[in-house]
């Protein structure tokens, strides 16, 4: 699903303008980017919760030559998945 797709749908299932949809949908995306940059975690009960992870530098390999590279460290997002929602996505487990 394209961002114009999820847009649409969120529109249409909220009986809302494009508009408005799109700054709702962007507005939620902006409110879990800046809290799980401040290292909080963001929940949303029968979803799932959004956080992030520290990866700590490490020596990886170039494919092409083989040679050892430096890969700095960096924060990941996480995403962790309901009890809810993976029973939705596997109904017959």
């Amino acid at each position: 699903m394209t961002k114009s797709e999820l847009i649409d749908a969120v529109a249409d299932a909220a009986g809302v303008s494009k508009a408005d949809a799109e700054r709702t949908v962007g507005a939620f995306f902006d409110t879990v980017v800046a809290s799980t940059k401040k290292g909080e975690k963001v929940a949303w009960p029968g979803f799932g919760s959004f956080s992030t992870t520290e990866r700590p530098a490490r020596t990886g390999r170039n494919p092409q030559t083989g040679a050892p590279v430096e890969i700095k460290a960096s924060t990941a997002m996480k995403f962790q998945a309901s009890s809810t929602l993976k029973s939705a996505l596997n109904p017959g487990r």
